[in-house]
C-alpha cells in the first residue's frame, strides 16, 4: 500500500505543476473516476434487476456508497502527501497506513451493510423468525467489526500476540469491573439460544410489576411496551431470576365463570345445564376437544351457584371478549327460556308475631294522648 501510494505521488510530480495543480488534477481524476464508477453500478444494478434472485441486488447496494467514498478519499490522502511534501520536509509514511486503514474501513463497511440489506430482506419474507434473525446479524456485526479492529491494529504495528495476553490479565480485572454488564449480555444470549420470548410477544412476570408486548431484544436489555403505551426497559439478566410467562403461546383461552340462580328455581336446574352444556358443544368458536364442563356447583348465601369452564378456538384477546360475551347472551337466553332468571343478592326477615304484636301495642300506646 505504501508502494503505490510513493509511486502514484511520484507519476503526479512528474508532470512537473506546482503542488495546487497536481492536487486540482487528482481531484478532476477522482471526479472522472467516480463518473465512472456510477455508469458501472447503473449498468451492474440494470443487470441484477432482470434476475429473479434477490442477493445480487442486496451485494450491489451494498457496495455503493462505500466504492464511492473510498474512491473520492483515497486520492485525497494523495492530495495531502503532496501538499505535506512541497510545504515540509516531513516523512509521509504514515498515509500510507491511513489509506490501508481506508481499504480496511471500507471491506468492514461494505460487510456491515451486506449484512444489513439480508436482515432486513429476510424479515419483510416473514419466513424465519425476527429474534433469530437480528440475533444472526448481531453476531455477524460483532465479527467483522472485531476482525477489523485487529487488523487495523495490526496494520498500525501493534503486536496481537502481546495484546492477547495482556487481554487475558487485563480480561479479568475487566470482567470483575463489568460483571453487571457482563451478566447482561449473557442473559441477552440465554434468550436468544433458550427464546422464552421474541419479538412481537406478549409476556409478563408474576415475580416482577413486568407486563407487555416486547419491541426489541438487544445486547444489554430488553424493550417491552406496556399496555398503557410505556416503555419499559428491563436489564437480561434479570430474565435469568424470575419467572417469564408468556400469554402468545398459549393455544386457547380459557372461560370459567359462575352463575346464580334463585332458589325458587331449583327444579330447573337441571336442564338448564344440560341445554347450555348442549350449547358450548355446538358452539362454532369454543374448542370442545379441550375440557368442557358446566355442573351444578354451590349451595350460596342468595343463590343456587353453576359453574362453566371451556376453552376457545381463538387466543386473540379482542376476539376472545366477543366469544365470551356471546357465550354469556346465550346462557342469560336459555335460563329464560325456561322461565327462571338469574339470581341477585337478598336477605329474608323472620320477625316473631308475638314480638311484633307487643311492638303495635306499645306504638299505640305512645300515641295515646
Amino acid at each position: 500500500m505504501n508502494g503505490s501510494m510513493e509511486f502514484l505521488q511520484r507519476y503526479v510530480e512528474s508532470f512537473g505543476y506546482d503542488w495546487l495543480s497536481n492536487v486540482l488534477l487528482i481531484t478532476a481524476g477522482s471526479f472522472v473516476l467516480w463518473l465512472v464508477w456510477r455508469v458501472i453500478y447503473g449498468r451492474l444494478k440494470a443487470i441484477t434487476a432482470k434476475t429473479q434472485l434477490a442477493w445480487d441486488d442486496l451485494v450491489i447496494r451494498a457496495v455503493k456508497t462505500p466504492v464511492s467514498t473510498l474512491i473520492w478519499v483515497w486520492p485525497a490522502t494523495v492530495s495531502v502527501g503532496l501538499i505535506v511534501a512541497s510545504h515540509s520536509e516531513k516523512d509521509t509514511i504514515w498515509l500510507g497506513k491511513i489509506d490501508l486503514i481506508l481499504v480496511i474501513t471500507t471491506f468492514i463497511w461494505i460487510s456491515l451493510r451486506l449484512i444489513q440489506n439480508v436482515e432486513e430482506h429476510v424479515l419483510e419474507q416473514k419466513k424465519r423468525d425476527e429474534t433469530t434473525v437480528q440475533a444472526i446479524a448481531k453476531v455477524a456485526r460483532l465479527f467483522f467489526v472485531t476482525i477489523g479492529i485487529l487488523t487495523i491494529m495490526q496494520a498500525l504495528g501493534l503486536s496481537l500476540s502481546g495484546l492477547l495476553t495482556f487481554g487475558g490479565v487485563g480480561g479479568l480485572i475487566v470482567g470483575l469491573a463489568a460483571k453487571d454488564l457482563l451478566s447482561n449480555f449473557f442473559g441477552g444470549m440465554m434468550i436468544y439460544f433458550d427464546r422464552p420470548f421474541k419479538v412481537g410477544d406478549w409476556i409478563r412476570s408474576p415475580d416482577r410489576a413486568i407486563e407487555g408486548t416486547v419491541e426489541r431484544i438487544g445486547w444489554r436489555m430488553t424493550i417491552i411496551r406496556t399496555f398503557d403505551k410505556r416503555p419499559l426497559y428491563v436489564p437480561n439478566s434479570v430474565f435469568s431470576n424470575i419467572v417469564v410467562e408468556n400469554p402468545s403461546r398459549m393455544l386457547n383461552r380459557r372461560i370459567y365463570e359462575t352463575i346464580g340462580l334463585r332458589y325458587d328455581d331449583g327444579n330447573k336446574m337441571e336442564a338448564i345445564v344440560d341445554d347450555v352444556k348442549k350449547m358450548l358443544e355446538s358452539h362454532k368458536d369454543i374448542d370442545s376437544r379441550q375440557t368442557l364442563m358446566v355442573n351444578f356447583d354451590a349451595f350460596g348465601p342468595s343463590s343456587l351457584n353453576f359453574f362453566i369452564y371451556t376453552f376457545t378456538k381463538t387466543v386473540n384477546w379482542a376476539r376472545y371478549h366477543e366469544v365470551k360475551q356471546d357465550v354469556l347472551l346465550q346462557v342469560m337466553e336459555i335460563i329464560k327460556s325456561h322461565g327462571a332468571d338469574i339470581a341477585y343478592p337478598t336477605q329474608t326477615l323472620k320477625i316473631d308475631p308475638v314480638v311484633l304484636a307487643n311492638n303495635e301495642a306499645q306504638s299505640k300506646h305512645i300515641i295515646q294522648p
